[in-house]
């Protein structure tokens, strides 16, 4: 594989249908130290692009928020040869001005969740990544330039709550995360975007907005199918927008992936533990990591 690899996650809408509109299509069974990802990955082309796909939630959204081997999605991507990603996720908002339906690039989030592997390096040593900007604003400024070109609702950027679910947020719990702050609320996105700052990543988020959480009642003269149907329905189109942007940025000419962007050195004063303190077998195990 070539550094040009683009990797691609795709999450509650995108994740099954994004593999529809990948051609020259190559299904790989990658292995980590940190076990299999979600699902096998899927290396095609989009655009002028050669990407790699993982569906997080894995064939017919089959895993859990807190399933998700999100260490081995990002290994194996960076073991392919990823330096980039451009992952996708379904959210609530959690603000008036960002509608369902809408796309929002993010970038700030709000970790609440507490069941997941969020290092590769537990065990190795002390190792302290940077995480004040979460996400390259390089790519994500790629992204919104792909987007001023299509016919979508994109926010140029959003803070995302993520909490650890399977359940989503009381009334209460939902009010505090907008008086916190927050734009959006999620599942997924946590710990990804911090191991993918460990794998030295370029790593930007697209989050597809399916309603608007529960800080705002519902019309009281709809029943539950007919909120269900609503949900469902915005999903959809948030999907089919995101396709249209995913596509307009790898059809465009700009570089996605490049050497000089300060995500590819996020490992350059992050390890504390002296080299004589690691053994070598870790090293071995972690090597793709700080290539």
């Amino acid at each position: 594989m070539t550094e040009k690899l683009i990797g691609i996650i795709g999450g509650t809408g995108l994740g099954d249908e994004l593999g529809k509109h990948i051609g020259e299509q190559e299904v790989l069974e990658v292995e980590t130290p940190f076990g299999k990802p979600s699902d096998a990955i899927l290396v095609g082309r989009m655009g002028v692009n050669k990407i790699a796909f993982v569906n997080r939630h894995g064939k017919g959204h089959r895993l859990s928020p807190s399933e998700v081997p999100f260490a081995a999605n990002i290994f194996a991507l960076k073991k392919l040869g990823a330096h980039a990603v451009i992952s996708s996720c379904a959210v609530g908002s959690l603000q008036e001005e960002i509608a369902p339906a809408d796309l929002v690039v993010v970038d700030q989030f709000i970790d609440k969740t507490f069941k997941r592997q969020n290092s590769f390096f537990a065990g190795y040593g002390a190792v302290h990544c940077e995480m004040a900007q979460p996400v390259c604003s390089r790519l994500g400024g790629k992204i919104l330039q792909a987007a001023s070109g299509i016919d979508v609702k994109v926010h140029p950027k959003g803070c995302y709550v993520c909490i650890e679910g399977p359940q989503f947020s009381t009334r209460a719990e939902s009010l505090m995360h907008r008086g916190w702050g927050g734009d959006l609320i999620g599942m997924t996105a946590m710990p990804e975007a911090k191991l993918a700052r460990e794998a030295q990543i370029c790593y930007a988020l697209v989050a597809l907005v399916s309603d608007y959480d529960c800080w705002r009642p519902h019309e009281a003269d709809k029943d539950k199918q007919t909120l269900l149907k609503e949900i469902i329905g915005n999903l959809e189109a948030a999907t089919g927008n995101c396709i249209k942007l995913v596509k307009a940025v790898l059809e465009a000419d700009g570089q996605l992936v490049s050497r000089d962007c300060h995500c590819r050195g996020s490992l350059d004063l992050a390890v504390w533990t002296e080299q004589n303190q690691i053994s070598p077998a870790d090293k071995e195990k972690l090597k793709v990591l700080f290539e």
